[in-house]
Protein backbone atom coordinates (compact mmCIF):
# COMPACT_ATOMS: atom_id res chain seq x y z
CA UNK A 1 0.00 0.00 0.00
CA UNK A 2 2.68 2.25 0.75
CA UNK A 3 4.29 1.78 -3.05
CA UNK A 4 1.02 2.90 -4.54
CA UNK A 5 1.04 5.34 -2.16
CA UNK A 6 4.33 7.15 -3.06
CA UNK A 7 4.11 6.32 -6.67
CA UNK A 8 0.71 8.31 -6.59
CA UNK A 9 2.80 11.17 -4.75
CA UNK A 10 5.80 11.03 -7.52
CA UNK A 11 3.18 10.86 -10.58
CA UNK A 12 1.29 14.24 -8.79
CA UNK A 13 4.48 15.82 -8.07
CA UNK A 14 6.10 15.35 -11.55
CA UNK A 15 2.90 16.83 -13.27
CA UNK A 16 3.03 19.35 -10.62
CA UNK A 17 6.84 20.34 -11.85
CA UNK A 18 5.49 19.24 -15.81
CA UNK A 19 2.65 21.88 -15.42
CA UNK A 20 4.90 25.15 -13.66
CA UNK A 21 7.60 24.08 -15.83
CA UNK A 22 5.41 24.39 -19.61
CA UNK A 23 4.16 27.78 -17.78
CA UNK A 24 7.89 29.29 -17.63
CA UNK A 25 9.11 27.95 -21.29
CA UNK A 26 6.24 29.57 -22.59
CA UNK A 27 7.32 33.27 -20.87
CA UNK A 28 10.99 33.03 -21.45
CA UNK A 29 14.16 30.86 -22.61
CA UNK A 30 15.46 27.50 -20.50
CA UNK A 31 18.95 29.45 -19.77
CA UNK A 32 16.73 31.85 -17.99
CA UNK A 33 14.73 29.24 -15.97
CA UNK A 34 16.23 28.98 -12.59
CA UNK A 35 14.98 25.55 -9.97
CA UNK A 36 14.22 27.92 -7.29
CA UNK A 37 11.80 30.14 -9.53
CA UNK A 38 10.23 26.69 -11.00
CA UNK A 39 10.05 25.04 -7.41
CA UNK A 40 8.13 27.99 -5.91
CA UNK A 41 5.45 28.16 -9.09
CA UNK A 42 4.87 24.40 -8.39
CA UNK A 43 4.44 24.94 -4.48
CA UNK A 44 7.08 22.27 -3.80
CA UNK A 45 10.54 22.41 -2.42
CA UNK A 46 13.76 22.23 -4.23
CA UNK A 47 14.71 19.19 -1.98
CA UNK A 48 11.66 17.30 -4.11
CA UNK A 49 12.74 18.87 -7.50
CA UNK A 50 16.43 17.07 -7.13
CA UNK A 51 14.86 13.63 -5.87
CA UNK A 52 13.49 13.24 -9.69
CA UNK A 53 15.76 15.42 -11.70
CA UNK A 54 19.28 17.37 -11.71
CA UNK A 55 18.55 20.28 -13.12
CA UNK A 56 15.92 22.10 -15.57
CA UNK A 57 17.41 20.68 -18.69
CA UNK A 58 17.47 16.90 -17.15
CA UNK A 59 13.76 18.10 -16.93
CA UNK A 60 13.21 19.31 -20.39
CA UNK A 61 15.67 15.86 -21.71
CA UNK A 62 13.11 13.57 -19.69
CA UNK A 63 10.01 14.99 -21.27
CA UNK A 64 11.60 15.69 -24.49
CA UNK A 65 12.15 11.69 -24.18
CA UNK A 66 9.07 10.18 -22.98
CA UNK A 67 7.01 11.91 -25.47
CA UNK A 68 9.64 10.71 -28.33
CA UNK A 69 9.01 7.31 -26.88
CA UNK A 70 5.18 7.63 -27.76
CA UNK A 71 5.91 9.09 -30.69
CA UNK A 72 8.05 6.21 -31.79
CA UNK A 73 5.13 3.95 -30.79
CA UNK A 74 2.30 5.68 -32.86
CA UNK A 75 4.83 5.42 -35.73
CA UNK A 76 5.58 1.64 -35.45
CA UNK A 77 2.36 0.59 -37.65
CA UNK A 78 3.99 1.79 -40.43
CA UNK A 79 6.63 -0.69 -40.25
CA UNK A 80 3.79 -4.00 -39.59
CA UNK A 81 3.38 -5.88 -42.65
CA UNK A 82 -0.24 -5.46 -42.81
CA UNK A 83 -2.87 -3.44 -44.95
CA UNK A 84 -1.61 0.24 -45.10
CA UNK A 85 -4.12 2.35 -43.27
CA UNK A 86 -2.94 6.09 -42.94
CA UNK A 87 -5.39 7.27 -41.36
CA UNK A 88 -5.30 4.76 -38.74
CA UNK A 89 -1.62 5.60 -38.17
CA UNK A 90 -2.36 9.50 -38.39
CA UNK A 91 -4.54 8.80 -35.83
CA UNK A 92 -1.63 7.68 -33.35
CA UNK A 93 0.19 10.35 -33.90
CA UNK A 94 -1.86 13.15 -33.48
CA UNK A 95 -3.51 11.16 -30.19
CA UNK A 96 0.32 11.38 -28.80
CA UNK A 97 0.55 14.89 -30.06
CA UNK A 98 -2.21 15.69 -28.00
CA UNK A 99 -1.54 13.88 -24.83
CA UNK A 100 1.51 15.87 -25.35
CA UNK A 101 -0.31 19.10 -26.19
CA UNK A 102 1.54 21.11 -23.89
CA UNK A 103 4.92 20.21 -24.91
CA UNK A 104 3.78 21.21 -28.46
CA UNK A 105 3.00 24.72 -27.53
CA UNK A 106 5.95 25.00 -25.68
CA UNK A 107 8.53 23.49 -28.60
CA UNK A 108 6.55 25.52 -31.74
CA UNK A 109 6.69 28.54 -29.20
CA UNK A 110 9.37 31.02 -29.49
CA UNK A 111 11.34 29.66 -26.69
CA UNK A 112 11.02 25.99 -28.10
CA UNK A 113 13.34 23.35 -28.41
CA UNK A 114 13.83 23.14 -31.86
CA UNK A 115 16.72 20.42 -32.29
CA UNK A 116 13.92 18.64 -30.38
CA UNK A 117 11.18 19.38 -33.46
CA UNK A 118 13.95 17.98 -35.88
CA UNK A 119 14.67 15.49 -34.21
CA UNK A 120 10.69 14.14 -34.06
CA UNK A 121 10.47 14.99 -38.00
CA UNK A 122 13.45 13.25 -38.89
CA UNK A 123 12.77 10.03 -36.87
CA UNK A 124 8.92 10.08 -38.94
CA UNK A 125 11.01 10.93 -42.16
CA UNK A 126 13.04 7.03 -41.88
CA UNK A 127 9.61 5.91 -40.41
CA UNK A 128 7.76 7.26 -43.73
CA UNK A 129 10.49 6.38 -46.62
CA UNK A 130 10.52 2.83 -45.14
CA UNK A 131 7.20 2.14 -45.31
CA UNK A 132 6.20 4.21 -48.14
CA UNK A 133 9.18 2.93 -50.47
CA UNK A 134 7.36 -0.41 -49.93
CA UNK A 135 3.76 0.70 -50.61
CA UNK A 136 4.63 2.51 -53.44
CA UNK A 137 7.27 0.36 -55.18
CA UNK A 138 7.06 3.22 -58.45
CA UNK A 139 8.52 6.02 -56.29
CA UNK A 140 12.15 7.06 -56.25
CA UNK A 141 13.34 7.87 -52.87
CA UNK A 142 13.59 11.59 -54.21
CA UNK A 143 10.01 11.65 -54.84
CA UNK A 144 9.30 10.10 -51.10
CA UNK A 145 11.73 12.91 -49.41
CA UNK A 146 9.54 15.43 -51.29
CA UNK A 147 6.27 14.40 -50.56
CA UNK A 148 7.26 13.66 -46.51
CA UNK A 149 8.83 17.40 -46.56
CA UNK A 150 5.74 18.94 -47.96
CA UNK A 151 3.12 16.83 -45.60
CA UNK A 152 5.23 17.19 -42.85
CA UNK A 153 5.29 20.76 -42.79
CA UNK A 154 1.44 21.07 -43.35
CA UNK A 155 0.85 18.61 -40.48
CA UNK A 156 3.03 20.79 -38.32
CA UNK A 157 0.30 23.83 -39.65
CA UNK A 158 -2.63 21.61 -38.97
CA UNK A 159 -0.98 20.89 -35.03
CA UNK A 160 -0.50 25.00 -34.40
CA UNK A 161 -4.05 25.57 -35.43
CA UNK A 162 -5.45 22.53 -33.64
CA UNK A 163 -3.85 23.39 -30.52
CA UNK A 164 -4.88 26.98 -31.08
CA UNK A 165 -8.61 25.78 -31.25
CA UNK A 166 -7.87 24.23 -27.68
CA UNK A 167 -7.72 20.50 -29.58
CA UNK A 168 -11.31 20.86 -29.40
CA UNK A 169 -11.85 18.05 -32.35
CA UNK A 170 -10.27 14.73 -31.68
CA UNK A 171 -7.16 12.93 -33.08
CA UNK A 172 -8.97 11.22 -35.19
CA UNK A 173 -11.12 13.80 -36.93
CA UNK A 174 -7.58 15.76 -37.38
CA UNK A 175 -6.38 12.53 -38.54
CA UNK A 176 -8.92 12.36 -41.34
CA UNK A 177 -8.83 15.49 -41.63
CA UNK A 178 -4.68 15.85 -42.72
CA UNK A 179 -5.53 12.20 -44.89
CA UNK A 180 -7.85 13.93 -47.03
CA UNK A 181 -6.05 17.03 -47.89
CA UNK A 182 -2.68 15.03 -48.33
CA UNK A 183 -4.85 12.26 -50.87
CA UNK A 184 -7.15 14.93 -52.67
CA UNK A 185 -5.57 18.38 -52.13
CA UNK A 186 -8.54 21.26 -53.14
CA UNK A 187 -10.66 18.29 -53.65
CA UNK A 188 -10.31 18.34 -49.72
CA UNK A 189 -12.76 21.33 -49.49
CA UNK A 190 -15.66 19.89 -51.58
CA UNK A 191 -15.47 16.65 -50.43
CA UNK A 192 -15.58 17.92 -46.73
CA UNK A 193 -18.18 20.47 -47.55
CA UNK A 194 -19.90 17.85 -48.86
CA UNK A 195 -19.33 15.62 -46.03
CA UNK A 196 -20.67 18.86 -43.55
CA UNK A 197 -24.04 19.47 -45.72
CA UNK A 198 -24.97 15.75 -45.43
CA UNK A 199 -24.09 15.37 -41.46
CA UNK A 200 -26.35 18.82 -41.06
Amino acid sequence: MKKVTNDHRSRVTKMLIRKAFMELLRQKPLASISVKELCELAGINRGTFYSHYQDVYDLLDQLEQEMMNDFQKALEPLLEAKPFHPVEISTGIFRCLQDNSDLCTVTLGDYGDKRFARRLLNIGREKCMEAYLRYFKEATPRQVEYYYAFVSEGCIGLLRKWLEDGMTGSAEEIARMAEEIMLHGLGFLERYGEEGHANR
